[in-house]
């Protein structure tokens, strides 16, 4: 089997250079023929560029106004400060128009000047705006919001999980060590108060993964609309049980910042500050599992059974963190029941930390 599959990779090897080569020869052959067709073609996307290129910066001039404007209404600066940032942002931009528009005519006469294919090392940079063949747009061509009042970042969470019922405390049930939780989401974070960053209102969407693992070799059954905890028939090595959320949390953040004031703009940093939020989320089950492991009849068994176990389909409940920086630490507590419709009613409660990446 070994032989004929060498085999087979050699001719197709073979295969394609034999193909590439007789491309090589019919494009050789030519080229002189097409070369002003995609020259031609590249040279209409660059005329096409020019006309985008007065607006584009235009527009730039425009928002540089409003930042002045806005600068001046908060009395940070005066009116002829103003009208002096004004002239010199409308010089920029004029001379940023003359000087684009004349690299690009210099790239259509190198085009002109040479057959297909040719490229000078400027290339290798790209040179694309939105659909269009040209130089890029990056970040320094933009002009900064002067006052951005929504950012966002990633959220992680990570720690201990647990359920709890009335008359009952944690580590009843499930194992303290071995139940866990990870959460897992993005979030927007809002300054509520134009002039300051005291109140954060703080919201997203999250999946979160909960974990328990039962105490004293017990498993979940579910037996119609009734899920219940029993004692498994012989001696479990592993019993888990995941139930898999998406929700949508809402917190209030409250907590001192940093005002860092630019010549153009200004943002609030939390950066090495304490802050503290409270909320809630509320969502959907999106996945129940119950993984075990065992041994029966010498043979080891491992069983992943996904079903619903009459989990909530909607889940709710109070969050809450404590943090400095991006660390924290974070406590969440479904006011849902875990299982819905059961005699005895528990409820998963989780703690553990929470990073908040900007």
């Amino acid at each position: 089997m070994n032989t004929i599959t060498k085999t087979v990779v050699l001719l197709f090897l073979c295969l394609i250079v034999s193909n590439v080569n007789a491309q090589e020869t019919q494009q050789d052959s030519t080229k002189t023929s097409i070369s002003w067709k995609e020259n031609s073609f590249e040279i209409e996307k660059l005329i096409e560029l020019k006309k985008s290129i007065e607006n584009e910066e235009r527009e730039f001039l425009k928002e540089e106004v409003e930042n002045i404007n806005k600068r001046l209404e908060s009395g940070i600066i005066t009116e002829s400060e103003a009208q002096k940032l004004k002239k010199e942002a409308a010089k920029k931009r004029a001379l940023n128009i003359e000087n684009r528009i004349a690299i690009i005519d210099n790239k259509i006469a190198l085009l002109e000047r040479n057959d297909a294919g040719y490229s000078d090392d400027t290339n290798q940079f790209g040179i694309s705006i939105g659909r269009f063949t040209g130089f890029n747009i990056n970040s320094k061509n933009k002009t900064r919001v002067y006052d951005k009042r929504t950012s966002s970042d990633l959220v992680l969470a990570a720690g201990f999980n647990n359920a709890i019922g009335e008359g009952q405390d944690i580590g009843d049930d499930y194992s303290f060590m071995g139940s866990g939780f990870i959460e897992l989401g993005v979030a927007w974070k809002t300054r509520l108060f134009k002039e300051s960053n005291a109140v954060r209102l703080k919201y997203g969407f999250s999946f979160q993964w909960n974990k328990l693992t039962p105490k004293n070799d017990r498993y979940f059954v579910q037996d119609g609309n009734v899920t219940t905890l029993e004692d498994f028939p012989s001696e479990l090595k592993e019993s888990e049980f995941r139930i898999t959320n998406l929700v949508f949390p809402l917190h209030f953040e409250f907590g001192p910042s940093k005002k860092i004031e630019r010549k153009n703009y200004f943002r609030y940093s939390t950066a090495k500050h304490f802050k503290v939020g409270i909320g809630g989320y509320a969502g959907f089950n999106i996945g129940t599992q119950q993984k075990l492991r065992f041994e029966e009849n010498g043979d080891r068994v491992k069983q992943k059974i996904r079903r619903n176990y009459n989990a909530s389909p909607f889940v709710y409940g109070l969050s809450a963190y404590v943090g400095y920086g991006g660390l924290g630490i974070y406590a969440k507590y479904d006011l849902s029941p875990m299982f819905k419709d059961q005699t005895f009613d528990q409820h998963n409660l989780s703690l553990g930390f929470r990073f908040d990446l900007d």
